[in-house]
């Protein structure tokens, strides 16, 4: 294993967890700044009403984005396997 070949799997990885981790903490951080402005304007200061909706928002996305980032890691793991079998 060359150190060019290491360098260029932990890239793509990186780029793989940014893409596969990026619908799901984007929709989280949405739904929670939605939620604070909710409260700052309502003067209501309940912890837990923010988390119930963060859930259910990242489940819905997870339901809709979750085809594609199978897809992503599917084909990031075949790339892992046949640049290990050319290798």
């Amino acid at each position: 294993m060359t150190p060019d070949f290491a360098i260029n799997v932990c890239q793509k990885a990186v780029e793989t967890v940014l893409l596969v981790a990026a619908p799901s903490l984007l929709t989280g951080m949405i739904v929670g700044l939605l939620i604070s402005i909710f409260q700052a304007a309502t003067q209501i200061n309940e912890q837990t009403l923010s988390f119930i909706p963060k859930i259910v928002a990242v489940f819905l996305t997870m339901l809709i984005f979750g085809p594609w980032i199978i897809r992503i890691m599917t084909s990031f793991t075949h790339g892992i396997f046949d640049s290990i079998a050319t290798f």
